[in-house]
């Protein structure tokens, strides 16, 4: 049997392909679902990787150190963020990766670290990168930056519980500066939400926004089901968190992801989606707020 070496086992898959499938037919979703693979597949290799196997809409890659992998990871994100939408739905994919000691055998990896790598994927929402703290410990200090741990994890197939990490793949300074032939222009994540004809924008100016029942709140939500406070969206850095203080709860919908509900409890906002309250989003009396994150550009300075 060959030595155990380290190395880092990376799994992505594409999520929101099972209602691609029903929107689009067979063979419009199986193109769909190829060519983000092989946007996987060209992230893979211009990192120093190579893609192990492919098994319709998951892909397992294999990297010389966690350095690599995060990077590849990163890249697929990016670039599956930038797609258009496939028809009414936007695809989008769950990243998880591992560095440890594995065995190959035959082009294929075998050993804990694969299983492990397998289980970060399997934490991971759409559009979210997960690792473990073991893997962040393997990682250059500066892509350590890029990184928050999240929690210690009971893991499937693991006694001890494992401490797992998020990458924070897209742009972690609040404003960034950027070149445009020779000027500089400040560039802004922001938080576009729109409710009815209400159309309200979440930046560093104005960092939080309150909804409910309340005639005083930005966004005055009439459905009964609503508290007077319901909720509240909150800027920190550039990223965007609903925090629920409802009765009935918030539901939202991430496109690409399931819908999920939360009461008392609060998550990151992530491309678009839509929120509801004390109603799912496709109960058709839901009253709903759509939000986007975009990047907003600021005026040239010399």
């Amino acid at each position: 049997m060959a030595d155990a070496r380290n190395l880092a086992l990376l799994f992505a898959d594409v999520s929101g392909s099972t209602s691609l499938y029903e929107t689009l037919g067979d063979r419009a979703a199986l193109d769909a679902v190829e060519s983000v693979v092989a946007l996987l597949r060209r992230s893979v290799e211009a990192n120093r990787g190579h893609v192990v196997k492919t098994i319709g809409d998951e892909v397992m890659a294999c990297f010389p150190d966690a350095d690599a992998a995060m990077q590849a990871a990163s890249d697929m994100q990016t670039h599956v963020a930038a797609l258009a939408p496939f028809g009414t739905t936007r695809l989008g994919i769950r990243v998880g990766f591992h560095h440890g000691a594995v065995i190959e055998e035959n082009g294929d990896y075998f050993g804990d670290a694969v299983n492990t790598a397998a289980r970060m994927a399997g934490l991971a929402k759409s559009g979210q990168i997960i690792t473990t703290a073991a893997t962040v410990a393997a990682l250059s200090p500066l892509l350590a930056q890029s990184t928050r741990e999240l929690a210690a994890l009971s893991v499937k197939g693991k006694q001890a519980e494992i401490a797992v990490c998020e990458v924070l793949w897209e742009s972690g300074d609040e404003v960034t500066m950027v070149s445009s032939r020779g000027a500089l222009r400040a560039v802004e994540t922001v938080l576009r939400l729109r409710h009815g004809s209400c159309e309200i924008v979440v930046d560093s100016a104005h960092p939080t926004v309150q909804m409910g029942r309340d005639a005083s709140h930005p966004i005055v939500i009439a459905d009964r089901m609503a508290s007077r406070l319901h909720g509240r969206i909150e800027r920190r850095g550039e990223r965007f968190h609903y925090v629920d203080v409802s009765t009935n709860g918030t539901y939202l919908a991430i496109d690409g992801d399931e819908e999920t509900v939360l009461r008392r409890d609060q998550a990151m906002l992530r491309g678009r989606g839509r929120l509801a309250f004390g109603h799912s989003t496709t109960d058709p009396d839901a009253e709903v707020v759509a939000f986007e994150i975009e990047t907003r550009t600021g005026k040239e300075s010399p």
